[in-house]
């Protein structure tokens, strides 16, 4: 084996490690990013999607119901006053 080809080697798998060990750091920082997130908007009060969408669903349901009344009990008085 040349020495110039080991040396080639050498700087290969200590370019590999170092990706490694970069892409560990990464997903550390996200991970610590996440959590530091999470806990500030919990702090704050924030609902979550799902609650804002079960929310929105239970009002939608509500003006959906309301707008039903309404026509029966448009029904309704046409049926008494005609």
């Amino acid at each position: 084996m040349q020495p110039g080809n080991r040396f080639f080697d050498d700087l290969s798998k200590l370019m590999t490690n170092a990706m490694g060990v970069a892409q560990g750091a990464r997903t550390e920082a996200e991970t610590a990013m996440k959590g530091l997130m999470d806990r500030w908007l919990a702090d704050r009060d924030f609902v979550t999607r799902e609650e804002f969408d079960a929310v929105r669903a239970m009002a939608q349901k509500a003006r959906e119901e309301n707008e039903a009344l309404k026509a029966r009990i448009a029904a309704l008085e046409t049926r008494m006053n005609g």
